[in-house]
């Protein structure tokens, strides 16, 4: 794991805040509409220097230590993607604002790469599900199937920046993996996701939309962290049009939606003691020494992090941020002070809270709740499980902190030094913005 420094939080004196009263003024109907006019005109000709920044993965599953019905959450995952209905679920999936994980074949993200990097841009993650989900190939011996997992994760980086150390076996691992499967994989860094609740999308063709939605809300009694199996690629048009049904039934029973991630406990099938594959022999000892043993260390290299908000830029150096899966993880008090925000720290709640323009962000070291309020917005925002606090350093995700500073994430691109984000504050927010200021 990266080294990164520690910083202790100082408390500082809260800083009072009066409120500002709004004088109303009667004008004649021309003057008005001509101040109306000047004050968007000053909005268009100040945008870019109002958008200064502040910084910037048929069998039964074994249970995890994930399940507990206090906190119900629900993984939808989709496999086989990216395909010509990739589209449509990520446009769900966007309008619902709920986040996924997709399991890409290596040979689909060579024909969408626009559709990977789209899926990266929404703040889904991304898993490894080989590179042409053959079969006979796959589980032939597991050099192979090894370099099919290194080949895409090879492609899914030259067009993210990111390897994804999550891997979904085509098929599931039932009947097809043995324990060396499981424990090469391992080795080199690799958690392996199965699956305990089955859409039913891929058991014939032309599955209709309402039994795809029975079966994706058949939870084991006793679940509470799901992990459902839909597809997004091939002819899955009727998953698609299940997909706001399924979401809505775990809205609607207190399930809250998340993203898989490689240090999450595996939810992974039995071994068959039957398996087909049973004679399969390991691959030797100097072979797993060459390709798999230092392989783990892929996910402990860093880069730099380059983040760019309108006409503004700042960089912080590997060990200033940290990389978990494909969630850039950085420090709220030197991210703040870096590129303009102020931050206070409260002793008895715990709570660190950044001051950046009109937004009052607040990070609970103790539930992780990360919350924005504006004052000139209605549109508080509250994100669950985010911050961490480590040795007196509270750590948050990028994407979320740029989201909760009014930013939208335009891209996110990378090349072997350095990965870049770029963000903006949309024109109608820095309307509000400045209108609030000119009151």
């Amino acid at each position: 794991m990266m080294q990164r420094p520690d910083f202790t939080m100082v408390e500082k004196a809260e800083q009072s805040v009066k409120a500002e009263s709004i004088h109303k003024h009667v004008f004649p109907a021309w003057p008005s509409s001509l101040l109306r006019l000047a004050v968007i005109i000053c909005v268009f000709a100040s945008y870019a220097w109002t958008a200064y920044p502040s910084y910037a993965a048929g069998a039964e599953a074994v249970a995890t230590n994930k399940e507990s019905n206090k906190d119900k959450v629900v993984y939808l995952s989709f496999d086989d993607g990216p395909g010509k209905h990739t589209r449509e679920v990520l446009d769900i999936l966007r309008e619902e604002q709920v986040k996924a994980t997709f399991f890409v074949l290596g040979e689909q993200a060579e024909r969408y790469p626009e559709l990977i990097q789209a899926a990266v841009e929404d703040g889904h993650a991304l898993g490894n599900h080989t590179y042409n989900h053959h079969y006979d190939e796959l589980y032939s011996d597991f050099k192979s199937f090894w370099k099919q997992v290194k080949q895409t994760e090879d492609i899914v980086n030259r067009i993210t920046g990111f390897r994804p150390n999550l891997v979904r076996a085509p098929g599931g691992t039932y009947g097809h993996f043995d324990q060396n499967y499981f424990d090469l994989l391992e080795l080199g860094g690799y958690t392996v996701m199965d699956w305990n609740v089955d859409s039913g999308d891929s058991k014939r063709k032309g599955v209709p939309a309402k039994e795809i939605l029975r079966n994706s809300t058949k939870v084991p009694a006793g679940t509470g962290s799901v992990i459902l199996l839909m597809h997004d690629g091939g002819a899955h048009a009727e998953t698609v049009k299940a997909l706001p049904g399924i979401i809505k039934y775990y809205r609607d029973h207190g399930y809250r939606f998340d993203t898989m991630r490689a240090e999450d406990p595996p939810v992974q099938f039995r071994v068959h003691p039957e398996g087909k594959y049973k004679s399969r022999k390991a691959p030797g000892a100097e072979w797993v020494a060459e390709h798999v043993k230092f392989n783990r260390n892929l996910w402990l290299s860093g880069k730099e992090l380059k983040v760019e908000i309108g006409l503004a830029a700042g960089t912080l150096k590997p060990g200033e941020f940290r990389v978990e899966d494909q969630r850039i993880m950085v420090p709220l008090r030197p991210f703040m002070k870096k590129f303009g925000g102020s931050i206070r720290w409260d002793v008895e709640s715990r709570t660190a809270t950044a001051l950046w323009k009109d937004r009052v962000i607040q990070a609970n070291s103790v539930s992780g709740e990360l919350k924005s309020t504006s004052a000139s917005l209605s549109n508080d925002r509250t994100i669950q499980g985010a911050v961490q606090s480590q040795g007196g350093t509270i750590w948050v995700p990028l994407r979320e902190l740029l989201e909760l500073m009014g930013l939208d994430v335009s891209s996110l691109q990378s090349n072997e030094s350095e990965w870049i984000v770029k963000a903006n504050m949309p024109l109608a927010a820095a309307l509000n913005f400045y209108l609030y200021r000119t009151i």
